[in-house]
């Protein structure tokens, strides 16, 4: 079936788009949501419109995401997350928590962490350059330095503690050097021989 779509379908098309797609998905999908419209002159027309206005609101959009860009583009944000002892992040910063920093840098209410491409949160201390996707046509990168705080205390240097020995050597400090035994044996008939 041949349509015109009325509104952008991710994937698919754009407003104003003519486009062939199978039957099902037209009928099904595509015309009960007023997504695509069949591809009438009247439809096509009102399509074509509205395509212009939507090229027109874009293009104001972009100039807008532009100045955007120019403010957050070479910055970089610090984030201070509990780190263990190896580097790694106890939990972990994500959209939202980088979302809320540049919302501060633009020195706005709110900044949608939906336009913060991270495809994983970050769970390293370092720096790490996400993109910032502001409209469908603007992008910007922003440098994102997570930096530790606090974590487990280290140890404090410890005096130097005798290693334990092992195997025969345990044995031979354990028992009395030959000559202190004689010596001991020495002293105790002495004593008897006193008392008497």
């Amino acid at each position: 079936m041949k349509v015109v779509f009325l509104e952008e379908v991710e994937g698919t098309a754009r407003i104003g788009e003519i486009k062939e797609v199978r039957n099902g998905f037209a009928r099904n999908f595509l015309l009960p949501r007023g997504l695509a419209a069949p591809a009438t002159p009247d439809h096509i027309r009102r399509a074509e419109a509205r395509a212009q206005r939507e090229a027109r609101r874009q293009m104001t959009l972009d100039e807008e995401a532009q100045t955007v860009a120019a403010q957050i583009e070479g910055k970089t944000i610090s984030i201070t997350a509990r780190v263990g002892e190896q580097g790694k992040l106890y939990g972990s910063v994500t959209a939202g928590d980088i979302a809320e920093e540049v919302a501060k840098l633009l020195r706005v209410d709110e900044f949608d962490r939906h336009k913060v491409m991270l495809e994983e949160p970050i769970r390293e201390v370092g720096a790490h350059q996400v993109p910032l996707r502001l409209t469908q046509n603007v992008e910007a990168v922003v440098e994102v330095e997570i930096v530790g705080e606090g974590g487990p205390p280290e140890p404090p240097a410890a005096e130097a503690e005798p290693e334990p020995v092992e195997g025969e050597a345990a044995e031979a400090e354990l028992q009395p050097a030959e000559g202190e035994t004689a010596e001991a044996e020495q002293e105790e008939p002495r004593e008897e021989q006193a008392e008497e």
